[in-house]
């Protein structure tokens, strides 16, 4: 279900307390032990059933019997914890409707000075061992549960926004808390969305893009028409939670997909056929090996 502002105004003070150190009591534990929670948060035993049952009944915590009695916190309890601190902070003062929703993320809108985007990061359990192997960021060994991974993802994102804002037509990164991101609104729609006018125009503003973005140390990882917007007048670049750098092992490979992508998409939905390697060329300044 989406998020619900009723929800979390409406949580109690020892049910933010339980939330709290279930979060950071999974640093160590998958499910922690219920023995464990009641005395990291200092309530009665009949305090803590009783608020770990309405977080339960909210969806933002669940329990397991095996192989002993546990509770995890889940995302739903991890965006509570994240928009209170934004709403604490006073990054924003109202959530909005949820207006999109990608392969690891959940987009709204959000009030804060003036209409902002709130982005959840969320990796879920399907993509986990996925984003483990194949990003970096990640930590090999230790345990990471998926709301941690969310939340290395969103601060990956959140660093190249704020090295590319100026420099490359992308969302204003605003604030940012756990796995939530606070950005600029961005006034468009999705390329896959559009029909161009003038699609050669808009093929060398994409381009443009990238170069300025690679110039400034950052290939785009996972570019495609589906993060790619344009409001008629703008080109912008968005999801930027797999960038890599230029002098990344992989970086001609991943370079060459992102172009490749975007290059596929032009020649089906208006029959543009352009030229990879002068593309490539003309991004990194050098030649194509």
């Amino acid at each position: 279900m989406p998020l619900s502002a009723e929800d979390i105004k409406n949580l109690h003070k020892y049910e933010v307390r339980i939330l709290r150190a279930l979060e950071r009591m999974m640093h160590r534990y998958a499910w922690v032990p219920e023995d464990d929670l009641k005395a990291a948060v200092h309530l009665s035993a009949a305090e803590t059933k009783y608020r770990v049952g309405n977080l339960i009944h909210r969806d933002m915590v669940r329990s397991d019997a095996v192989p002993y009695k546990g509770y995890a916190l889940v995302f739903k309890g991890y965006d509570a914890l994240a928009l209170s601190a934004l709403a604490q902070k006073k990054t924003i003062s109202a959530l909005g409707t949820m207006i999109g929703v990608g392969k690891e993320s959940e987009i709204y809108e959000a009030l804060g000075f003036g209409v902002v985007v709130l982005k959840l990061h969320k990796i879920g359990q399907r993509s986990f061992q996925t984003v483990r192997t194949n990003r970096e960021y990640m930590p090999e060994k230790t345990h990471c549960p998926w709301i941690f991974a969310s939340a290395k993802s969103a601060e990956r994102e959140y660093e190249a926004l704020k090295a590319l804002n100026g420099k490359v037509n992308v969302p204003v990164p605003i604030d940012m808390n756990r796995h939530v991101i606070v950005m600029s609104f961005i006034p468009g729609v999705n390329l896959h969305r559009c029909r161009l006018e003038d699609p050669d125009k808009i093929w060398q503003e994409i381009l443009s893009q990238v170069k300025s973005a690679y110039d400034a140390g950052f290939i785009h990882g996972d570019l495609s028409e589906y993060n790619i917007m344009y409001d008629d007048t703008v080109v912008w670049i968005i999801d930027w939670p797999q960038w890599i750098p230029p002098d990344h092992v992989n970086a001609d490979a991943v370079m060459r997909h992102d172009i490749e992508t975007v290059a596929a998409f032009f020649a089906k939905k208006y029959q543009r056929e352009y030229d990879i390697d002068d593309a490539i060329r003309y991004v990194t300044g050098r030649e194509v090996k």
